[in-house]
């Protein structure tokens, strides 16, 4: 192994996601960088920097999940120690960005805040992103600095082909998510369908009807993310009114906000889907970890990329090929 004070390569964390980060320097061979954040006692955040980093390719694994402000803060305010201290160039990764779904206005007088945390991140001194399944892909012209965007479709539809299930139906639970289903269902060779829906607000959804046929199918629904899990439960809903015979999830993000630990919880009880399957870019909380949730790891496919990024190869080829992990 190489010592430390001849590495080039180091990888840093805030607490969002330090597991994640833990399993991507595992696959890297290479320690988490020693860094303490903590708060003081008005819950100020404090950064400390505990080794050198001067010259040093630097990424910063923090996923701006809930507590999204916290997050952001604590990423930002490690930028900014990092850049202080001379580090050669720094690099964000951000397996899930927050308000990535205020990423327009549609409504009067409303921000874009997708756009206002993209500035914030290139004026603390971030030179490159690292991050996975943008909910709004457009949100990668937002910065005016190298975005590197992964996707989840290989390691879940890997998942899915493992189960050998029969009959299947890739499913996108809106229209704006088509382009994600043709994507998986290019993977598994099967047919798609699409839900025709919309949002009298925020947090509710009606489903007009299905494109496509799913009588008979088996299911298997994909997003980007569940938040308070009404779309995936109201699709459930329209796609076993149409004859559909099993559902599965698929999502990279488990927000799981307010009220979906209940409603998901509610369904399995009612056989409303045979399984969720999601991806570790945010942790799932304890009491959120229900049955019927599989957890799969993207350490490897951002352990791969950060050292592609640090070495100046093409990433563009880790795009397939990645087997599920547990």
């Amino acid at each position: 192994m190489i010592p430390d004070e001849e590495r080039k390569l180091k990888i840093f964390a805030g607490n969002a996601n330090k597991k994640l980060a833990e399993e991507i320097c595992s696959h890297l061979d290479i320690p988490l960088g020693q860094a303490e954040v903590s708060r003081f006692a008005d819950n100020e955040i404090k950064v400390k920097i505990k080794e050198s980093v001067r010259g040093k390719d630097v990424f910063i694994v923090q996923p701006t999940c809930f507590p999204c402000n916290d997050n952001i803060m604590e990423l930002l305010i490690i930028v900014d120690a990092l850049r202080r201290a001379s580090a050669g160039r720094i690099t964000a990764v951000i397996p899930y960005y927050g308000y990535a779904r205020q990423e327009r206005k549609t409504q009067p007088r409303e921000p874009i805040t997708a756009k206002l945390v993209a500035n914030l991140l290139v004026s603390a001194g971030i030179n490159r992103v690292l991050t996975m399944d943008l909910h709004a892909s457009q949100i990668q012209g937002f910065f005016d600095i190298p975005v590197d965007q992964l996707e989840a479709v290989p390691i879940l539809s890997d998942y899915i082909k493992k189960k050998d299930l029969a009959d299947i139906v890739v499913v996108s639970p809106d229209v704006g998510g088509t382009a994600r289903a043709r994507e998986f269902s290019g993977y598994l060779s099967r047919p798609i369908a699409i839900i025709d829906k919309y949002r009298p607000s925020s947090d509710d959804v009606e489903i007009m009807h299905i494109v496509g046929n799913v009588k008979n199918k088996t299911a298997v629904m994909i997003d980007d993310l569940i938040d308070t899990a009404g779309s995936i439960i109201k699709g459930s809903q329209a796609l076993i009114k149409a004859g559909a015979k099993e559902i599965y999830i698929c999502a990279t993000h488990p927000v799981f906000a307010g009220p979906a630990k209940r409603r998901i919880e509610s369904s399995f009880k009612d056989g409303l889907f045979k399984e969720i399957i999601v991806t570790n870019t945010i942790p799932i909380q304890s009491d959120n970890n229900l049955n019927g949730i599989t957890v799969l790891s993207v350490a490897k496919i951002f352990a791969d990329s950060i050292d592609r990024i640090h070495t100046n190869k093409s990433i563009s080829t880790l795009f397939r090929g990645y087997e599920s992990v547990l």
